[in-house]
C-alpha cells in the first residue's frame, strides 16, 4: 500500500471533497523519504534561484527506493507534490529526481529526453 490513510481523509474521499493540503500532508507522513527529498530540492531551487536541482543520491535501502518510486509513479501524488511546491517535477530512475521552475521549459524538455535517459544510465543503475 503506498500511503496510511487516516479515517477523515477517507471520509473525505468518499464524500467527494478532498483537500489538496490534507492530501499532501497524507503522501509527506505515509513517504517520508520521498518527501525529503523532493522538499530538499525544492529548498535548494529556490535558495539558489536556478532553473532546477536534480537528486543524484541513490536511496540508502529498498524501503526509500520503494517510497520513491510510489511517490512519482502515482499521478495524483506528483501532481500533489508539483502544485505544492510550484514546481514540475521529473524523474529519470530510481534515484534521478529533478524539480524544474515553471520557466524551465527547455531545461525540463533537455531532462526527459530519450538522450538524457540514456546519457544517465550505467551497469549500478540495471537494476534500479
Amino acid at each position: 500500500m503506498s500511503l496510511t490513510v487516516s479515517p477523515e481523509l477517507l471520509d473525505q474521499a468518499h464524500q467527494d471533497q478532498v483537500d489538496d493540503q490534507a492530501f499532501v500532508d497524507c503522501v509527506r507522513q505515509s513517504l517520508p523519504y520521498a518527501w525529503t527529498v523532493i522538499s530538499e530540492l525544492a529548498e535548494q531551487a529556490n535558495a539558489s534561484g536556478a532553473e532546477y536541482e536534480a537528486n543524484e543520491t541513490p536511496p540508502p535501502g529498498e524501503s526509500e527506493r520503494g517510497q520513491l518510486l510510489r511517490a512519482l509513479a502515482s499521478d495524483a501524488m506528483r501532481g500533489a507534490l508539483e502544485r505544492h511546491f510550484g514546481m514540475r517535477i521529473a524523474f529519470q530512475n530510481c534515484h534521478r529526481v529533478a524539480l524544474f521552475r515553471p520557466e524551465a521549459r527547455s531545461a525540463y524538455a533537455d531532462f526527459v529526453t530519450p538522450r538524457a535517459q540514456l546519457l544517465n544510465q550505467s551497469p549500478e543503475l540495471v537494476d534500479c
